[in-house]
């Protein structure tokens, strides 16, 4: 289908961009890759007034060290994100996650700022940075701001952003020494959604999970964390039986969407078993 008529704008600084996505009202929009964006226009199940391109801001692209963090450019695409050394470093299930979305082409156009604005709960990263306990910071007329990712995803393909924001950045906390990760993902076809994602972290010390933090995909209208299941695995000894009890909690307090592809209670099957999988996987356990 040919997309509804819109205007187009591509700024050269990000105060440009933010004055042109004001000016827009709500029915502007910005894109990037538009690896999310433009199958919407193209189904004209989006129909902005003007599309603000902020392709060409390079001032948002690339991976900074802060110390205890690292920011990440919006615009820093997945297979960036994927090839990224200090992200493989300090928090490899990002890369590791980035790496089963979608294909090449996509990974290769597709950005981490557009990934999370666009709030697809089957999408894969939104459920990686809830696990990471990441901040999202966004610039709009009022200048800069810091969001909590439990605080970002307000409802189905909904952000909390405001109206002339412009999410310009991701602040992860580095993962310390003990940490282990694991995305565990079951999909139709190899290039599709997630039916269930779950983005596992387990720090072990004395042969005990002493912690553990777990993002479900495609478990709810926003990407959900697994707060019972962590609750009953922190602590717990470092095995396939107390880990597999841990993980028959995950899909306490979600609401899992039925479509053609699974019905609820499959979905709730998945998140229990992809868990249990995960946690294994994270804690270091054969």
């Amino acid at each position: 289908m040919i997309p509804a008529q819109f205007d187009y704008v591509r700024p050269l600084s990000l105060a440009e961009a933010v004055q042109a996505l004001a000016g827009g009202g709500e029915d502007a929009k910005v894109i990037a890759g538009g690896q999310s964006l433009l199958p919407l226009l193209r189904l004209r199940l989006a129909y902005p007034d003007l599309l603000v391109d902020i392709g060409g801001l390079d001032e948002l692209r690339g991976v900074r060290d802060t110390g205890d963090s690292l920011e990440i450019g919006a615009l820093t695409t997945h297979y960036q994100v994927i090839r990224d050394p200090l992200i493989r470093e300090h928090c490899g299930i990002l890369a590791s996650a980035a790496a089963t979305v979608a294909d090449p082409a996509v990974r290769h156009r597709g950005t981490l700022g557009g990934s999370l604005s666009h709030a697809d709960p089957a999408g894969d990263l939104p459920a990686v940075v809830a696990a990471l306990d990441a901040t999202l910071l966004a610039t709009g007329p009022d200048g800069e701001r810091a969001i909590a990712t439990a605080d970002f995803f307000d409802d189905y393909l909904t952000t909390t952003l405001r109206p002339g924001e412009i999410l310009t950045a991701v602040r992860v906390p580095k993962l310390g020494p003990g940490w282990g990760f694991r995305y565990e993902k079951f999909q139709v076809t190899a290039q599709d959604w997630a039916v269930v994602g779950v983005a596992a972290l387990a720090r072990r010390a004395n042969g005990q999970v002493a912690e553990a933090r777990i993002g479900l995909t495609n478990m709810g209208t926003v990407p959900i964390r697994a707060r019972a299941a962590e609750q009953a695995v922190a602590g717990a000894e470092a095995s396939r039986a107390a880990l597999r009890a841990a993980a028959a909690h995950a899909d306490e307090g979600t609401s899992p969407p039925g479509d053609l592809r699974a019905d609820a209670d499959y979905r709730r099957h998945l998140a229990r078993v992809l868990t249990a999988r995960a946690l294994a996987s994270a804690a270091g356990v054969a």
